[in-house]
């Protein structure tokens, strides 16, 4: 669905021009002019400058940075770590050479063929190939190399199941595009453009590099001065924000090719929330698979979400260099500033000693409060909610005592815990909440819990906002007055997912409330309940997005411009949804079914020639779209 990669919404205060004054036969005031003389002038616009420049001055930091993986997330393909090999599964097969690097497999258009590995993305654990198309795309090849074992996988069809070729996730089609869907996280400074059939990228440094996370650096470069720099370290929750862009996926407010709507950090506390909305438990089209039954992530690169929903980050402060070293710092285990324990031992000293009543010292903070649950397909990674072990039967939620006693039952560990910690109870009951409120095996009686969320103010606002879009969709319009009620909380998820689930109840009664946050100063709330209007069919709502499509300050956001066209259409008013099209997709070349509903319009308004011309752009990007075959089978030649 649209939206769903369309949440995270940007604040913006639109400033007016002033109306030119009358002239008139004052005479001028000698002290004013003398101001407007010596008022400095402003600073020249902050530009990248790439990592060598950074090293001109901090050559060590550079050369750490070098042999970090950081260094190595987008190389040329002479960086290839696996070898000659042959791999068949379910839905694809592939053969790779190393001299030249190349893979041959099934093209787009059905054929067998050879493509060349043009690049390579990562290297810890999994390496993706990347060829670059004629068309100036970037796609993902179809196998992988799994670093940890040695051998060629299809990752993603291990993840998605068999992928045919109309399949979003099959090699040839958009999802695989590396141009808007892996390079934003792989390079600094990118730029990617379509133009004339032809998709152009560029970037300043093709890894993820000293201005990733320290911001454009050409005034710092000029003037030496500290403040003209970022130091993440430094910065608390701001500071994470490079960090959390990547290690968290996340849906982007503002189109993903609009140069003047990128992610830099900044230390004026540019807010990331306003720019994304980080990936939660409900998705437009139901209930996330990388989640477990809790709400906890279940999946890789899921960090920031774990981290969120933690008590260390909540109410200790905590972000992800408290623990973790920076890039360009030497090399230690698992990249963190002290041993496993001394980290933990730093907030939580009292605890430290005896705590864990295991007589091994392998059993250590870290193996109970950060177990390897959480999946990356192939390999565990360390679970960053760091919360206590809940063994449960109810919601079939892994942790970290079954990690170790996989013949255990849960109720078998729950007495083990219970006799070491006769108040485990307690510490354990959020978790057993959270899973009684979102699992889907025990919706019908979710109600409750759903509520008891969403009103905790020590929660974390990400699953306190999922709670009111889950309880919307399973309990409809009488659930929209409770989501009113936190339509003014001082936390900007909250208030845009109160406005949400307001829409996905359907429930008309709180119209007004949304109504009213439409003048909120965030631009994600503001669009959140827009949104929610036109799906209450309040006749607010229309006018609401053809404000912001209009507006020059909101004027790229895509969704309005779709959903107005969408609309429009509705209404056969075909001239003004092809405008409001057209605009959609001008923005996001890369959205196919908005490509293809232009050409439906176009197909309305008579001009086949169009029509023809966007459904070629829509296979383009999928060649097997069945929505663009079925309407090219129904157009006129």
């Amino acid at each position: 669905m649209y939206r769903a990669w369309l949440f995270a919404l940007l604040a913006i205060v639109a400033c007016k021009p002033r109306e030119a004054a009358h002239h008139d036969a004052r005479p001028i005031d000698a002290a004013h002019v003398a101001v407007a003389i010596d008022a400095p002038p402003p600073p020249p616009p902050n530009t990248y400058v790439g990592s060598a420049k950074c090293g001109e001055c901090h050559a060590q930091e550079l050369a750490h940075w070098k042999t970090s993986w950081h260094a190595k997330a987008l190389q040329p393909s002479t960086g290839l770590a696996g070898g000659a090999a042959h791999w068949k599964g379910s839905s694809s097969e592939a053969w790779v050479t190393v001299k030249p690097p190349a893979m041959r497999t099934t093209g787009p258009d059905g054929a067998l063929a050879s493509f060349p590995i043009d690049f390579v993305i990562g290297g810890k654990r999994m390496q993706d190939t990347i060829t670059v198309f004629p068309d100036g795309r970037w796609q993902v090849l179809p196998i992988y190399f799994h670093v940890t074992d040695r051998s060629w996988v299809d990752y993603t069809e291990q993840k998605q199941g068999a992928l045919t070729p109309d399949h979003p996730f099959y090699w040839t089609n958009v999802r695989r595009m590396a141009n808007h869907e892996c390079l934003d996280c792989h390079t600094t400074g990118l730029a990617v453009s379509y133009a004339a059939k032809h998709w152009k990228t560029t970037y300043v440094d093709g890894n993820v590099a000293c201005e990733a996370c320290h911001g454009p650096g050409s005034r710092h470069a000029a003037s030496k001065k500290i403040e003209d720099i970022v130091h993440p370290v430094d910065a608390g929750v701001v500071g994470v924000s490079p960090c959390i862009r990547c290690h968290g996926p996340r849906n982007p407010l503002w189109p993903l090719l609009d140069p003047d709507h990128q992610f830099e950090p900044r230390r004026d506390g540019a807010r990331y929330d306003e720019l994304y909305e980080p990936i939660v438990v409900a998705l437009p089209d139901g209930m996330s698979s990388d989640f477990f039954a809790d709400g906890k992530p279940r999946t890789s690169s899921f960090e920031f979400q774990a981290m969120l929903q933690s008590a260390c980050f909540r109410k200790g402060g905590a972000t992800c260099v408290t623990c973790h070293t920076a890039p360009h710092e030497a090399k230690r285990p698992a990249d963190l500033r002290l041993d496993r324990n001394e980290t933990c031992a730093k907030c939580h000293a009292t605890l430290a000693a005896d705590h864990g009543h295991h007589k091994d010292k392998k059993v250590d903070c870290i193996a109970c409060h950060m177990p390897p649950i959480v999946s990356g397909v192939l390999d565990h990674f360390v679970d960053h909610a760091l919360d206590v072990p809940n063994p449960t039967s109810t919601h079939a939620v892994p942790d970290a005592c079954g990690v170790c006693h996989p013949k255990k039952t849960p109720t078998e560990l729950q007495t083990s815990i219970a006799a070491w910690w006769p108040t485990a109870a307690a510490r354990q009951a959020r978790r057993t909440r959270l899973g009684d409120a979102f699992d889907e095996a025990t919706a019908t009686a979710s109600a409750r819990a759903l509520v008891s969320v969403i009103d905790d103010k020590d929660e974390a606002p990400t699953l306190r906002g999922a709670a009111m879009v889950v309880a919307a969709r399973r309990f409809g319009p009488n659930t929209a007055p409770k989501f009113a009620q936190h339509l003014d909380d001082t936390d900007v998820t909250m208030r845009a997912k109160a406005c949400e689930a307001i829409g996905d109840s359907h429930g008309t009664a709180a119209a007004d409330a949304a109504a009213g946050k439409l003048a909120d100063p965030s631009l994600r709330v503001h669009l959140a309940c827009a949104l929610a209007l036109l799906d209450l069919h309040d006749p607010r709502g229309e006018p609401a997005l053809q404000a912001l499509a209009d507006d020059p300050a909101s004027s790229h956001l895509a969704i309005p411009h779709r959903e107005l066209g969408v609309a429009k259409g509705r209404r056969k008013d075909f001239a003004a949804a092809r405008h409001e099209l057209e605009r959609a997709v001008e923005l996001t070349p890369y959205a196919v079914d908005a490509i293809v509903e232009l050409a439906e319009i176009d197909a309305e308004l008579g001009d086949f020639a169009a029509a023809h011309a966007r459904i070629d752009q829509a296979l383009a990007l999928e060649p097997h779209a069945r929505r663009a075959l079925g309407l090219r089978d129904k157009l006129p030649k």
